[in-house]
């Protein structure tokens, strides 16, 4: 089913509504893992026992991995609904880029009736050259 430029651009204006419906975000991933406390009186130190759940944040930071523990089970289900509301963002951004894609395919361009001339490919491939020097990169 094609839709129209109208409508795709309608529909990426209610995406963009629901960014503003996002709450307080942040990423990672929520994680609880049994530990042994190390007293040897602990039902922990059966065989068999499952051990202390220890409920952690995991996230990458300057591309190492950083584990928060936390105090209380509120802290921890405030960190896993800000990793959710974080996952949501993820997904709206997708969606955003899928739509804005469609949206470009399908917006035209003014006919250009001269074609491509040596001094215009020059200049367009000199203007790619200095856009991939700084620090955003194009890729097709």
């Amino acid at each position: 089913m094609s839709q129209s430029l109208a409508d795709l651009e309608a529909e990426r204006a209610k995406l963009l509504q629901q960014f503003l419906t996002l709450g307080d975000f942040r990423p990672g991933t929520v994680s609880a893992t049994p530990r042994r406390c190390g007293r040897s009186s602990c039902h922990c130190a059966h065989p068999g026992d499952p051990g202390h759940p220890q409920f952690r944040l995991l996230r990458k930071v300057k591309g190492k991995s950083v584990a928060e523990s936390f105090a209380s089970p509120r802290a921890f289900r405030k960190a896993a609904q800000e990793v959710a509301e974080f996952h949501r963002f993820q997904d709206l951004g997708a969606e955003l880029t899928a739509l804005n894609e469609r949206i470009c395919r399908l917006r035209s361009t003014e006919p250009d009736p001269t074609g491509w001339t040596e001094t215009g490919k020059k200049r367009l491939l000199l203007f790619i050259k200095k856009s991939h020097g700084k620090s955003r990169r194009f890729s097709t």
